[in-house]
């Protein structure tokens, strides 16, 4: 047994109206048009569902009942029809985003923010991941789009630069240098520094020791860390001076000043990546919202 969505609505409609001329005009039909179509309906069911008279039309318990769910039935077909043309347009759905850590207490809030703002629709699923775990995971489809570091030497993915973040100096609060704000490289030759891991941070490893040794001069390391919040923490412990991106500045622990650096270097870049051969809907306008909202934090911060 087939059940036209046709034959539904007309006879929904008629069920309203209870009158066939009233309901064949509501439905830009012709009468005798609709009272075929109601007939078909009831031989298909194999029920009757309406009782007609020259002065009536009244609903069968039958018909009420099968009222009842074609009235459901159809607002459900409505909503599906609205839910398809949203997710088509990339306004409903699901989103995976993976990000590193730093993000967390830099740029991601607000472009999060930006976005649910736009998108309220669009389900967000979370992952704190390091740049190497990122670009793994986007590779093989577990994230659809990753908030990260370049470079990024992988032919299935393509990047799309949101910012640049500059380096500048942390040191302890008790330090000579603490309060001056801007300060030369060369003058920390001989201070211990809290230095990233070559390994798992190879792109701040190898940018400030180049930093270091423009200015002169091979940091003594006191100790080693990961995450910058990490080196931080260390710094604000009296465990040596540092080289931090400026979003470190946003941790606002109150054992740790920081300083602009005279010799200027050359900052670290933040982009989006994801697959090249990604059609999914909602992932055009995340990257858009998320460089406009990346570009106008780091603008502001």
């Amino acid at each position: 047994m087939t059940l036209e969505l046709r034959l539904i609505r007309s006879f929904v409609c008629l069920s309203e109206e209870l009158n066939f001329s009233r309901a064949a005009e509501r439905l830009h039909i012709a009468q005798p048009a609709l009272s075929r179509q109601i007939m078909a309906l009831e031989a298909t069911l194999g029920v009757q569902l309406l009782h007609r008279t020259k002065r009536k039309v009244e609903l069968t318990a039958a018909g009420t009942a099968f009222r009842n769910r074609c009235c459901r039935l159809l607002l459900d077909v409505m909503e599906a029809e609205h839910e398809a043309r949203r997710v088509a347009a990339g306004q409903e759905g699901a989103l995976a985003i993976s990000f590193i850590n730093s993000s967390t207490y830099g740029m991601l809030p607000p472009i999060l923010n930006a976005f649910r703002t736009r998108f309220p629709r669009v389900e967000l699923k979370l992952f704190e991941m390091t740049i190497s775990e990122q670009i793994q995971a986007l590779r093989v489809g577990e994230v659809d789009i990753g908030l990260l570091r370049p470079p990024i030497s992988d032919n299935a993915l393509m990047s799309r630069p949101i910012g640049t973040q500059q380096f500048i100096v942390a040191l302890p609060r008790s330090h000579p240098y603490a309060q001056v704000g801007r300060i030369s490289l060369s003058a920390l030759k001989n201070d211990p520094f809290v230095v990233f891991e070559r390994q798992q941070s190879s792109l701040f490893y190898s940018r400030i020791n180049a930093m270091c040794e423009a200015a002169g001069f091979v940091p003594m390391v006191s100790q080693k860390a990961t995450q910058i919040h990490t080196v931080v923490g260390l710094v604000g412990a009296g465990m040596g001076v540092s080289i931090v991106p400026d979003v470190a500045k946003n941790l606002q622990l109150p054992t740790v000043s920081f300083a602009q650096i005279e010799d200027n270097p050359a900052g670290v870049d933040v982009c989006l990546a994801w697959r090249k051969d990604s059609t999914l809907p909602t992932l055009p306008a995340f990257a858009e919202i998320a460089a406009t909202a990346g570009r106008e934090y780091l603008a502001g911060s």
